[in-house]
């Protein structure tokens, strides 16, 4: 008997999309509830100076019902493969 396990990196890579997907939705339209939501991290980027290199990290992540109901679509196509 042949077992099919599902692949994780699927699960993982249909809900970047679904985010992905979801946030290019809530873009295109900018003044309805779907662009509703909340962003966090961080305001300014930390900047580290070491002389002859700087590195700078920034990270600031937005979530909105579209994201969120692009997250629920991935998941709902994952079970279904």
């Amino acid at each position: 008997m042949l077992f099919m396990r599902k692949n994780n990196w699927a699960c993982f890579l249909l809900i970047l999309a679904g985010i992905v997907i979801g946030g290019f939705i809530g873009s295109l339209f900018p003044s309805t509830w779907l662009n509703y939501g909340q962003s966090f991290g961080l305001s300014q980027p930390l900047v580290l100076d070491l002389g002859i290199l700087s590195v700078t990290f920034a990270l600031s992540i937005k979530i909105t019902i579209a994201s969120i109901l692009g997250i629920a679509m991935a998941i709902i196509i994952y079970r279904m493969i």
